[in-house]
């Protein structure tokens, strides 16, 4: 089951998604607050799969959100919400670690879709954030360094930059999830990266796979 941790401010919308992932087999809302000014304390106490962060909230906003989970912690998944394709929000959050965002007006569907993806290893955002992250670099000099990869990684890496979620990644290379994600962990660690985005972007631009 998937655990999902939610910040909005909006009471109605924060009872909505509660009652739509918890009406399901496959998820679990652990916890729903309407601000996010103790998101790392309750990431580590709640221990979610995915976080669902709105972006425009009064006192700390959601971009502020990500910055204090990422500080401590690396691994959970991180989704905006928001009500407009907020280009700028939307990059600065993914640049921060965010991992893809969704339109608060999405169907249930639509928002189920993007919860399951992310948790997967997809990145949900639209072609113009894609295209920002992958610019994310533009200033970095393109080299030879492979910033210690071992081949294994070099091949999860090339998997994940042909858009591959992680379970497709273990489909192609013939190797377990558990496996896929502590390739992911030490790719993020050695390319120095918080989020799959991020990982595709640097690996693009400095030609590593």
């Amino acid at each position: 089951m998937i655990r999902v941790l939610l910040y909005d401010d909006v009471a109605q919308f924060r009872e909505t998604i509660g009652l739509l992932l918890d009406g399901t087999d496959e998820f679990s809302i652990v916890g729903k607050f309407g601000n996010c000014e103790s998101a790392a304390s309750d990431v580590a106490l709640l221990k979610p799969d995915v976080v669902l962060m709105d972006i425009d909230m009064p006192g700390a906003s959601g971009i502020d959100g990500v910055r204090m989970i990422r500080r401590k912690n690396d691994k959970v998944k991180i989704i905006m919400l928001t009500v407009f394709d907020d280009n700028r929000n939307i990059y600065d959050a993914i640049r921060l670690g965010a991992n893809g965002y969704v339109l608060k007006k999405s169907s249930p569907s639509a928002i189920i879709s993007a919860i399951r993806d992310v948790y997967e290893g997809g990145a949900p955002m639209n072609s113009s954030i894609a295209t920002q992250v992958l610019q994310m670099f533009a200033g970095m000099s393109p080299g030879d360094e492979n910033y210690g990869l071992t081949d294994k990684e070099k091949a999860v890496l090339k998997s994940l930059v042909d858009g591959n979620s992680y379970k497709m990644v273990a489909a192609d290379l013939n190797i377990s999830i558990d496996t896929v994600r502590t390739h992911i962990r030490n790719i993020y660690e050695k390319l120095q990266v918080n989020s799959k985005s991020e990982a595709v972007a640097k690996a693009l631009k400095n030609r590593i796979v």
